[in-house]
């Protein structure tokens, strides 16, 4: 597949020069967010402007944030965790955590609840600790 990291970059920059927006943002809210276009297995965003879902697992400041990317492919092992919405399954990619500014935040989705995030944040932590 011919990538064209040309396209990002000048999306890159545009997100760049933007000002921080005063988003109200929380752990466990799943947004739209420009994760780019990446290398290898990394996990690509789709459209013009490069958007995935994710998760934000955990908000450090109003600047920075952890997420994780979301998929609507079904996958198995200890790297992915089902969630479900509107009777689709999707699958948190727990591998590929990344820190985030939210500059690339586009747009809420939904929130999960919050024993379903508690769970997701123990898969997390054995796969960091195995």
């Amino acid at each position: 597949m011919d990538k064209n990291f040309d396209h990002w970059n000048r999306e890159k920059k545009v997100l760049e020069s933007t000002e921080y927006k005063p988003l109200s943002f929380h752990e466990q809210d799943i947004w739209w967010c420009s994760i780019g276009l990446n290398i290898g297995d990394e996990q690509d965003g789709k459209n013009t402007l490069y958007e995935r879902p994710v998760l934000i697992l955990k908000k450090f400041n109003t600047k920075i944030v952890w997420v994780i990317p979301i998929t609507s492919k079904h996958k198995t092992g200890p790297y992915y965790y089902p969630v479900f919405h509107d009777g689709k399954q999707f699958m948190l990619i727990l591998s590929q955590l990344r820190l985030m500014s939210v500059k690339r935040l586009q747009r809420f989705v939904r929130k999960i609840p919050r024993g379903q995030f508690k769970e997701i944040q123990k898969s997390l932590i054995q796969i960091i600790l195995q």
